[in-house]
């Protein structure tokens, strides 16, 4: 601890001079307020910075907003203390050396600002070696932003990126020589560290609530070199190279009814692209083409489809043919499949095991501390007699947690609290690992799922994403789900986890903000960790008499053989308790004159009883599912009439409205020619009206989001 003299001094130094204002003064009592704890931490070296209570952050901030620091008076009032400071730590870890006239050289901060410095004197090499060394190591301490609670050892590649960090402050910020020979202490002009911390909603990161600390900011004065210019607040950063990894894949085509009737396809709930769509776009960017899956983009919104009546049907089928917005000769058909909710006292009892990457690659602000935040809100949602366990994997793969209760949950958020990043990435040890703790602790008729939250970077052992399918698909044979949830940007591996979920019974989100996080982890808890059914497929098959010619508006990356509908085999997407579904076909009616594929010479078939059975039906819809815990697949089958049609498409309901406009969104995106004529203008009027209820903000989000994808100038 300091003692009294010496907290005497410090705050004399921060003493304001007499006349100041009223805002200086409150800056001063901000001075003042250092508790004597952090103050005996900054002199033994243990923090570069000073560290500010609650209330002083509050005043600095007052200060800031009014832009005071940028008057000479306080500029001056903010420096001093600084430099002061510094100079007083540098004199109690080194006491004043003489040089060869036995004269003490002395330093501007020690002098009184009224005295005129003396002419320079030559000083010694090796005394001014060693000045310039001290002032160096002052120079990066005050250059550190933010002050984060003690950790743990770092691994030495994070240590390795911390020095080169410092030896560019120190490039950047090197002290200089006053006109007396002494230094001048310099704040670094080099970017501020990573904050890293707790994660507010909106996504923004926060100190841990545990030791607020106040940035302390650079400013100008004699002491210092003028701060750069900053750039205006809604200036867009330049655009870095793009490396993540990401599945391409080419538009479904038009098909012709008459040729290839018949449409087969996996379910898809995910909905990790409309987040990775929605951060591109604030970020100031038009998404890449293939990061658009138009179908994970409809099914991020909850939508009021009608559920079945009762558990013994998983789900109920609703389909809707309607007025194409973008095409008066084309009519859109609207499937809408709506899963059972289970009852939160219903639900069975869940074995959860989260397998947590903490390699190097995840030491990002919006990658580990925010994964950390995310989880905290899960454990929160769950029951006191679900179980977690905990498994990270970095070099190796290791157990942090073995199985234990939600009751015990002060132990579970210590666990995930101490989660600290550093080494490669051994993604398929982690993966065996996870496998194998939930095996351990099985729940038959419960919720078996292993939660994979990770950037996708994985570098050690098997790698290639057919090598990650195979084991995915072997490991799931032991009735363990798998669901995938992607962080951070500008490294994600996408693809391989849209192969690993998709071929591990589960799901893949992509969380970039808190509020995603708890949108995916706690307010869609049900869906994401309850399934009630697997392998959910679904075929189409058109009638030539009524439809020339349709498409399917996405799920390219989910396209099935015709033959696969029948294979029990065959993976396909899982549904979970009240998930939504909706699939949209772009058909054009036999006769409009909207067809895009010539008729064949000799396409015409014949047939012997003068007509064709069941002429007057657009399609014919077949869904094959498992139950989760069966392997036999049921079948459901829904004819596709004229008593489906709406005569115009402002009679079909606001969800029906809605989702067609994410769908026209998505496709403006890739660019498709469907939509090449229709304008954002277009699908705000339609997004706009059938907005509905929104508790949640989503469908205002969505929004802003065209109005930001107009401005850009994306596909026009």
């Amino acid at each position: 601890m300091v003692d009294d003299n010496e907290l005497k001094r410090l705050r004399d130094i921060a003493a304001p001079a007499p006349g100041e204002s009223a805002k200086a003064r409150a800056f001063e009592a901000a001075m003042r307020a250092y508790d004597q704890e952090n103050i005996s931490a900054v002199t033994q070296g243990s923090v570069g910075g000073l560290r500010l209570t609650e209330r002083a952050q509050k005043l600095w901030s007052e200060i800031m907003q009014k832009k005071l620091i940028a008057t000479p008076a306080l500029a001056g009032l903010v420096a001093l203390p600084i430099a002061g400071y510094a100079t007083f730590h540098l004199l109690r870890e080194q006491p004043p050396k003489f040089g060869g006239d036995e004269k003490i050289t002395e330093t501007l901060a020690d002098k009184p600002a009224t005295v005129k410095p003396a002419e320079p004197k030559p000083a010694p090499a090796g005394l001014e070696k060693d000045k310039k060394a001290d002032a160096d190591v002052e120079s990066r301490d005050a250059s550190e932003a933010l002050v984060v609670p003690a950790s743990p050892p770092k691994s030495e590649s994070t240590v390795a990126v911390g020095a080169a960090q410092q030896e560019s402050a120190t490039a950047n910020g090197a002290p200089r020589q006053d006109a007396a020979g002494g230094q001048r202490v310099q704040m670094s002009l080099a970017p501020p560290p990573k904050a890293t911390g707790e994660f507010a909603l909106d996504g923004t990161v926060n100190a841990p609530s545990t030791s607020r600390v106040a940035r302390m900011p650079a400013a100008e004065s004699k002491l210092m070199a003028p701060q750069p210019a900053m750039a205006p607040a809604d200036q867009i950063a330049p655009q870095e190279e793009n490396r993540n990894r990401v599945q391409d894949f080419k538009t479904n085509p038009v098909h012709a009814a008459l040729e290839d009737p018949v449409s087969t396809f996996s379910i898809d709930v995910d909905t990790a692209s409309y987040s990775f769509v929605r951060r591109s776009l604030k970020e100031g960017s038009v998404p890449q083409a293939d990061t658009v899956r138009v179908e994970e983009m409809i099914n991020y919104f909850p939508y009021d489809w009608k559920g079945p009546d009762s558990a013994s049907t998983p789900f109920n089928l609703t389909v809707s043919v309607m007025p194409t917005p973008w095409n008066g000769h084309t009519k859109l058909m609207h499937v809408a499949i709506k899963g059972f909710d289970i009852k939160p006292t219903e639900q069975p009892k869940a074995n959860l095991v989260f397998l947590i990457d903490v390699s190097g690659s995840m030491d990002e602000p919006d990658k580990l501390p925010l994964l950390k935040s995310a989880f905290r809100l899960l454990v929160s949602k769950l029951k006191a007699d679900d179980t977690i366990s905990i498994v990270t994997y970095a070099g190796e793969a290791g157990t942090v947690l073995m199985p234990t209760k939600a009751a015990e949950k002060d132990k579970i958020l210590n666990a995930i609290d101490n989660l600290q990043p550093g080494g490669s990435t051994a993604g398929e040890a982690g993966i065996k690992e996870a496998y194998k703790l939930a095996q351990q602790s099985f729940v038959k008729d419960g919720v078996n799922r292993v939660m994979l939250a990770t950037d996708g970077d994985f570098n050690v052992g098997q790698s290639d994403d057919d090598d990650l399918k195979r084991l995915i698909e072997q490991e799931r044979k032991s009735g363990v789900f798998l669901s995938v949830f992607g962080f951070g940007h500008d490294n994600l591996n996408d693809q391989m986890m849209q192969t690993i979920a998709q071929n591990g019974n589960g799901t893949a989100a992509y969380i970039d903000t808190l509020a995603e996080a708890e949108k995916v982890l706690v307010e869609d808890a049900s869906s994401t960790l309850f399934p009630i059914a697997k392998d959910v497929k679904i075929q189409v098959e058109f009638n030539p008499n009524k439809v020339s010619e349709y498409r399917l508006i996405g799920y390219e990356t989910r396209a099935l053989n015709r033959e696969d509908f029948n294979n029990d085999r065959v993976d396909a997407g899982d549904i979970g308790s009240g998930h939504s579904v909706t699939a949209i076909y772009e058909i054009t009616p036999k006769g409009s004159g909207g067809e895009q594929i010539d008729p064949l010479r000799y396409g015409q078939a014949t047939v012997n009883n003068g007509g064709v059975a069941n002429a007057d039906e657009y399609a014919f819809v077949k869904i094959r599912y498992k139950l989760p815990n069966e392997d036999v697949s049921k079948l459901i089958t829904t004819p596709v009439t004229s008593a489906n049609e709406l005569a115009s498409f402002d009679q079909a309901s606001t969800d029906q409205r809605f989702s067609v406009a994410v769908a026209a969104f998505g496709q403006k995106l890739r660019d498709e020619d469907a939509t090449a004529k229709f304008g954002y203008d277009k699908i705000m009027e339609i997004a706009t009206a059938a907005r509905g209820a929104d508790p949640f903000g989503y469908r205002s989000e969505f929004l802003s989001l065209v109005r930001l994808a107009s401005a850009l100038g994306g596909n026009r």
